[in-house]
């Protein structure tokens, strides 16, 4: 606890009573109190609350809830006995109808405020009929608690294991999967990992299901290659388990809070299972990047199509593709596709699945966009149409100024952080763009999340 701000009108440790107007970022309620910006988790607009003064800073202050004094009228009992404790799902006290529209306004301020543009149609947030257990990837660290076994999901801000026992946002083959591993460890004394002294065997326990399928995948992370039991372990969760196709081993000896090692063994079944986005079929192995949410992923793959409004006759460059799953659904509708990304693995990835799913005119490049798309167009190549799908933090400057100096027709912006998502649309309006509409979708029901598709045409 630390005091930046002398002059504040709060001091921590001090209760105070505050309303709350509106979200954070993270998902915490805002509110304000005698001109000073409160952040409360577990907050939702509407609220009047009790709250309890942690941090103090220049601008703002940090505070635990301890009573809600008058509760939104969106406010709602969360399902999970946990919500408050594991804060994985930040929004889960708030109805998911309110859900979908407080992420359409964190759109719409991002938009405004960040990107400093105006008269962008901001569509409503498009989400789900059943929020609930869409998720196909867990990692349940696991511990020692008293001497008994836990897992689950770390606190926030924390390495506090909060032991769980069904996840309402994981698929519930991912939930047998925990629960079924937690008995087994008990059942043969596997020694668990002690991340403090770096000794004990097992790590994670991760699950991975596909959805159009019912495969699932059970993948053991030990601190070596030593694993007391392992294949009993492997037999005993095919017995539990049975829509599980693969048990692999994954090593990871290093003191890292990275989960996956970089070797793997196959215990039992497939080194892989099988899932589809829409009609594509992509095999998944451990280390595998997909989607967590495939049945909204289809919904963002079909915005950006639309945006991209192809006709059969286009050239197309999927910037940071990965594993080419934008591009494999562009392909149907474009002349070629020309995926680049930076990373060997999830370039050689794509080039299977491409093969996989018998998509001819799609190709990838493995290199930095912003040297590569200079290098397509001094070859000849003339992009009709860009999609860019960014990690968090958005695209590098050169990316940005690489890609307006190709001069597509049309760019279409996937991104799951409408903050980096409104500056690098603002710097793009400065490069010869004009950002038309923006669609929000929720590929994270009950977090904090949301994904976005913008389009953007050239200015004549």
């Amino acid at each position: 606890m630390s005091t930046t701000n002398a002059s504040a009108p709060v001091r921590p440790g001090q209760v105070i009573q505050v309303p709350v107007h509106g979200l954070g970022h993270s998902g915490e309620g805002v509110g304000r109190y005698e001109g000073l910006t409160i952040f409360v988790p577990g907050g939702a607009p509407g609220d009047t609350l009790r709250a309890k003064i942690i941090e103090v800073k220049k601008n703002y202050a940090r505070a635990s809830l301890v009573e809600v004094v008058a509760p939104s009228p969106d406010r709602v009992a969360p399902p999970c006995p946990v919500v408050g404790e594991c804060g994985g799902c930040q929004l889960q006290h708030i109805s998911y109808e309110a859900q979908l529209r407080l992420k359409h306004q964190q759109v719409a301020d991002a938009i405004e405020r960040l990107g400093k543009l105006e008269g962008v149609t901001i569509h409503p947030t498009l989400g789900m009929n059943d929020p609930w257990h869409y998720r196909n990837k867990a990692q349940f660290p696991v511990g020692l608690r008293s001497g008994q076994i836990v897992a689950g999901f770390f606190a926030p801000g924390t390495h506090r294991i909060v032991d769980i026992e069904h996840c309402n946002i994981q698929h519930p083959l991912g939930n047998e999967i925990m629960a079924a591993a937690k008995e087994l460890a008990r059942q043969f004394g596997v020694p668990i990992y002690d991340e403090r002294t770096h000794k004990g065997v097992l790590r994670h326990v991760l699950a991975r299901v596909g959805r159009g399928t019912g495969e699932a995948m059970a993948v053991l992370v030990t601190n070596g290659p030593e694993f007391p039991s392992a294949s009993k372990f492997a037999k005993g969760l095919l017995e539990r388990v049975p829509a599980l196709v693969s048990v692999v081993q994954n090593i990871n000896p290093e003191q890292t809070n990275v989960v996956l090692g970089r070797k793997s063994k196959v215990l039992a079944g497939k080194d892989h299972i099988i899932d589809y986005i829409g009609d594509l079929e992509f095999a998944i192995s451990p280390v595998s990047f997909f989607q967590v949410n495939p049945a909204q992923t289809e919904v963002l793959y079909g915005k950006a199509l639309e945006y991209a409004g192809l006709t059969g006759s286009e050239t197309v460059l999927d910037v940071y593709c990965g594993i080419g799953t934008i591009s494999l659904f562009l392909a149907r509708n474009a002349r070629e596709v020309i995926g680049i990304e930076v990373v060997p693995p999830a370039i050689e990835d794509a080039r299977e699945n491409a093969e996989r799913n018998r998509v001819g005119n799609a190709r990838f490049i493995c290199g930095d966009a912003a040297v590569e798309m200079p290098k397509l167009a001094e070859h000849g190549v003339r992009a009709d149409v860009i999609v860019v799908d960014p990690p968090r933090a958005g695209c590098d400057a050169p990316v940005l100024q690489a890609m307006a100096a190709v001069g597509p027709e049309r760019i279409v912006y996937v991104s799951c952080n409408p903050a980096s998502l409104a500056r690098d649309l603002g710097i793009l309006t400065g490069l010869g763009y004009r950002v038309t509409e923006v669609q929000p979708v929720d590929m994270f029901p009950h977090t904090s999340h949301v994904e976005c598709v913008a389009r953007l045409v050239r200015d004549p």
